[in-house]
This record gives C-alpha cells, sequence and structure tokens, in this order.
C-alpha cells in the first residue's frame, strides 16, 4: 500500500474521520489527533548497502566457475549494482530490503516528530494523543502526552494498533481509523473523562502528508 496519502483518503473519508474524532472528544478532555503519512521514510541507506554487497560478491562466482575475462566479470559486477538500484525504485521493493524491526522504528521515530512539531504538547493538561498511520510500512503508532500516560499504560494500545494493522492490510484505511479513533474515545473516556468547561484545543482534521 503505497502512493499519495490524499489519494487513499478521499475528502469525503477524511469529513467522516473527523466526524468520529469529534465522537470520541465528546466524552473526554483528551485530545485526538489523527495523522496519515504516505512513508515514515525513504530507506536509500539500506537499499546503497544491499547493492555494495551485491557488487563486491557478484565477481566471484563467475572467476571461480566461468572463463570470463576481466572486462566481461567487470560489465557483470555493473550489472547486478543497476539492477538493485533499478529495483529500488519501486517502493515496495525497496521496502523489501528493510527489515521490519527498521521500518516500525522510523515509523516510531516519524510519529513522535509530528507528535512534537504539531503542538500536541501544546494542551491545557498535556491530554494530546497522535495516531499516526505510516501507509507504505502499514504500521500505526499512538504517542501520548504526560496527562494521558499518567492514568494509561501505553501498552494498552497494543490490541488496537493490531486491529488497525489487520485492517490496513484488507485495503480499509478508513474503516481501520474510524474504528481505532472509537475505540480511543472509550478508553479515554474512562481514564479522563471530561469535565465542565473542557475545550476542543486541537483540530479534528486529519492531517495528510504526502
Amino acid at each position: 500500500m503505497t502512493g499519495r496519502a490524499a489519494d487513499l483518503l478521499t475528502r469525503d473519508a477524511c469529513e467522516r474521520i473527523a466526524a468520529a474524532v469529534a465522537r470520541a472528544e465528546a466524552g473526554t478532555a483528551g485530545e485526538i489527533v489523527v495523522m496519515v503519512s504516505a512513508r515514515a521514510g525513504l530507506y536509500r541507506s539500506p537499499v546503497l548497502a544491499v547493492a555494495l554487497v551485491g557488487g563486491l560478491l557478484a565477481p566471484w562466482p563467475l572467476l571461480l566457475l566461468t572463463g570470463w575475462s576481466t572486462g566481461l566479470v567487470l560489465v557483470a559486477q555493473a550489472a547486478v549494482v543497476a539492477l538493485i538500484l533499478g529495483a529500488s525504485l519501486s517502493e515496495p521493493l525497496r521496502l523489501a530490503f528493510v527489515p521490519r524491526s527498521v521500518r516500525r522504528a522510523r515509523v516510531r521515530e516519524a510519529a513522535q516528530f509530528a507528535f512534537r512539531s504539531r503542538g500536541l504538547t501544546r494542551t491545557r493538561g498535556r491530554t494530546g494523543l497522535l495516531l499516526f498511520l505510516a501507509l507504505a510500512e502499514r504500521h500505526a503508532e499512538i504517542v501520548a502526552d504526560e496527562g494521558i500516560l499518567a492514568r494509561i499504560d501505553a501498552q494498552i494500545w497494543a490490541d488496537l494498533l493490531t486491529d488497525l494493522a489487520a485492517a490496513l492490510r484488507r485495503g480499509e484505511v478508513e474503516a481501520g481509523l474510524v474504528a481505532a479513533v472509537a475505540r480511543l474515545g472509550e478508553r479515554l473516556a474512562t481514564a479522563l473523562p471530561a469535565g465542565p468547561g473542557d475545550a476542543d484545543e486541537l483540530p479534528n482534521r486529519v492531517i495528510l502528508d504526502a
């Protein structure tokens, strides 16, 4: 699942997700922000590393098992490197070179950066929460501020994120996000119920990052 976030979520879909955020926030002092990014990283370094290793290893079987000249071996070596680099132009193939743990770590870093840079730490009660989804990696992260972490263990979101990942694999981006937001609202309403005069401090609109 790759491409621009705006191509996978229509304006109507974003409005329905924003409405789900409004419903979820009605019973809690928490502030939920949904951000959908096309990708968390470009992953050029792993591709270059694979191309380097492929270029270094390619000549040896040819030198040992064939009678090719040095010139032909060098051409074959260059072809291997070019093939790997050419294949990496396809985002799914490029991601295949990257270990899952690295992809998830990159999504986590991107989510934490977005949380800080988008001003989610500026709510009155430090009750901001970011649901961050990276489409290329098919992975989501939740980043919560101190006011929420003081009441809810971060591990409680694990099942929610697992279900969201399953929805992504089925291609159900909108449905997965709406369900995740609803469950977030339920948890937050229990642990952090709305008080009198609670204001909606953060916008409910979906943030799309190409």
